[in-house]
């Protein structure tokens, strides 16, 4: 009994064995303790952002370009400085992962949705459906990203909505092309044969069997892809084609230091800038280590 106790206390649940994982690389776990870091900050940045730095009230032009560590003419301290507006750049940087977490992380699970939803039936119907879906796939693929982002937004306009739409329309095709590949390995196996031989639906053989097996690489692919439409985001705010500045980014408050940094306020764009990197680096550490934990055979 006392052995059958210990075998028992021994068992990790998931959650402890990918920590345990996650712990056997350095590299990963400073990554993974950034990003919950970075994650934590954009979920509570009202709450511990020293002002509201869009809050028209709450600014005075008079504190404007003050370097850091300068006092402003209320007695505020202004760690990082402040931008062209009098906006405390530590307010300002925290809000700016608010947005550019929420556009990446939206943006990523619903072009994740979407283009495993087509990628998995692709491969399970196969025939003329999934000759359109990757004959689609392989024309947007075809085309860089950016240049097709640019296209929407020049035609949809600027707004949260708006680059959720535009990223999703650029990202789904990875997804599908990586649900389908991964499908079609499941497809041939035994336990799908089984599935069809007991006349159980093709629907039901999607979500129960093909769509679940298929997710391991799609999670890897997600974590590399929301890291990619961070970046994107902040490349088309930076171009002026992005978010309005209502609602900034990192990549809206980078265009805002540009035209400063010539004059020597360099941290109105470098800071922001630094912490836009740490988020894409944090990302894609935490990514490379679940490919290796999904897939150990491409662990160095």
């Amino acid at each position: 009994m006392t052995e059958q106790v210990q075998k028992i206390a021994k068992v990790q649940t998931p959650f402890k064995r990918l920590c345990s994982q996650f712990a056997e690389s350095p590299v990963a776990l400073v990554g993974l303790v950034v990003l919950v870091a970075v994650i934590f900050i954009a979920v509570f940045a009202p709450l511990i952002s020293p002002q509201n730095p869009y809050d028209l009230s709450k600014l005075d032009l008079m504190d404007a370009r003050l370097a850091p560590g300068e006092i402003g003419l209320g007695g505020q301290h202004y760690l990082l400085g402040t931008d062209g507006q009098g906006r405390d750049m530590v307010s300002a940087i925290f809000y700016g992962l608010r947005v550019s977490l929420y556009v990446g992380l939206t943006s990523g699970i619903i072009a994740l949705v979407i283009g495993s939803v087509l990628g998995v039936l692709a491969a399970h119907l196969g025939g003329r459906f999934e000759q359109i879906i990757m004959r689609i796939v392989d024309i947007q693929l075809g085309f860089p990203a950016i240049l097709v982002a640019l296209v929407l937004l020049a035609v949809l306009g600027k707004g949260v909505d708006k680059i959720i739409i535009a990223l999703v329309s650029v990202q789904w095709a990875y997804y599908a092309r990586t649900a389908r590949s991964a499908a079609l390995v499941e497809r041939g196996k035994e336990y799908v044969e089984a599935a069809r031989s007991l006349g159980l639906k093709g629907s039901r053989i999607v979500l129960r069997h093909l769509l679940p097996n298929a997710m391991a690489p799609l999670i890897v692919v997600g974590t590399v892809q929301v890291a990619h439409a961070i970046a994107l985001e902040a490349t088309l705010s930076f171009l002026g084609l992005g978010l309005p500045a209502t609602e900034p980014s990192l990549g809206l408050l980078i265009s805002n230091g540009y035209e400063y940094l010539l004059s020597g306020k360099y941290w109105i764009s470098v800071y922001p800038g630094i912490a836009l990197l740490i988020t894409i680096l944090a990302i894609n550490l935490v990514g490379d280590q679940l490919r290796d934990i999904l897939n150990p055979r491409l662990s160095r």
